[in-house]
Parts: C-alpha cells; structure tokens; sequence
C-alpha cells in the first residue's frame, strides 16, 4: 500500500514539477508524469537515508515536487546532450 502512495503522489507531483519547468519535454506529459513517481520515490529515498522518514513513512507532498523537478531536469539534461 506504501507503494501504490507514492506513485499517485508521484503523478501528481510530476504534474505540478510540468508547471514549474514549463517546455518541450522529449517524452511528453506520461513520461514526466512518470518521472514524477520517480522523484517521489528518490526523495523518500533521500529522506529516509538523511533520517527526514521513518522506514513506514512516505516523503511529503513538497520533497515529492522537489524530487520530480530535480528528476525533470536531469532527464533534459540527458536528452540535450544526445
């Protein structure tokens, strides 16, 4: 159940990561919308190891857009550089 969590945050928030870096993405709405459980994952990830979590606890609605931006722009990064 912890996991199905994180990934409708992670929509969400890949959603909400589209808005604040507005552009052409190579992948398209799904794929960033995607990227967005990604960053919800790496920042319950992050969160976890930095002590912010306890091992039951998802990250929050804010670390989830942080990590989708952060997920976001790498993923540009990569596809600028191909």
């Amino acid at each position: 159940m912890d996991l199905l969590g994180w990934i409708i945050i992670g929509l969400l928030a890949g959603a909400i990561a589209k808005l604040i870096m507005p552009g052409r993405d190579p992948g398209g709405c799904i794929v960033t919308m995607l990227l967005g459980i990604a960053g919800a994952l790496l920042a319950g990830f992050v969160g976890r190891l930095a002590g912010f979590y306890a091992p039951g606890q998802s990250a929050g609605f804010i670390a989830a857009i942080l990590g989708s931006v952060a997920v976001l722009a790498l993923y540009r990064w990569f596809a600028a550089r191909r």
